[in-house]
């Protein structure tokens, strides 16, 4: 039987929000221990924000852990990112839809408009089409043109399902062990040139593959 286009909007609305339920159920039942958030935390408090980086393929752990905190994110225009959209409107995200061939110069420039807004910012800087773990510029530049403050999320995840993808995107099983270590905050110099800059988002990315190596070794 050949579905309407009406038809399939439907099936398509039931199933996003079928998947958005499904992931809030799974989160709800994961144990969390987390490390080093006493800052970010302490921000929030004051209603201060900050921007946090977390690999693309720990975004679902990663996106939960910044839930209703005054965040914003920036989630494509594909059916995919249609599923996250859902789920972050619930944890009271701040949604920004892109297209998924969003040039990175506005997608930056989005960025950073949201955390003059006094919005924070959660970001995967390795996304949205990877190579995975390998930082792009959206989150040190953020931090440079804006003098808030970037943290960076390793996240460790005891039992999972790993998909086929290039992130390698986890799924964490019901009511496992999440361990997510958070880095001090760190503060980018508006002054550094393009060399310096470059340097330092080397510097971040090492600095989080670490974070997330510490945490998968304490799950």
């Amino acid at each position: 039987m050949k579905l309407s286009d009406s038809q399939r909007n439907v099936l398509r609305y039931i199933g996003i929000r079928f998947a958005s339920a499904a992931i809030q159920l799974l989160i709800k039942s994961l144990r969390f221990k987390i490390t080093g958030d006493d800052s970010i935390a302490q921000l929030a408090k004051e209603k201060k924000n900050f921007i946090a980086a977390f690999w693309h393929g720990s975004m679902m752990v990663g996106w939960y852990l910044h839930h209703n905190k005054n965040t914003a994110a920036l989630v494509s225009q594909s059916k995919d990112g249609e599923v996250l959209a859902k789920t972050l409107e619930k944890w009271n995200y701040k949604v920004i839809r892109g297209s998924s061939s969003i040039g990175g110069d506005e997608a930056l420039k989005k960025m950073i408009e949201l955390l003059k807004e006094n919005y924070s910012l959660a970001i995967t800087p390795d996304g949205p089409r990877g190579p995975i773990y390998k930082m792009k510029v959206g989150a040190v530049i953020s931090a440079k043109k804006t003098g808030i403050p970037l943290f960076l999320v390793g996240i460790g995840i005891k039992k999972k399902f790993r998909l086929k993808s290039w992130d390698a995107f986890e799924v964490p099983k019901p009511f496992t062990k999440v361990v997510a270590i958070y880095s001090d905050p760190i503060f980018i110099d508006g002054s550094l040139n393009y060399e310096e800059t470059n340097k330092k988002i080397i510097e971040c990315e090492e600095q989080l593959k670490k974070l997330q190596m510490e945490a998968f070794k304490l799950c």
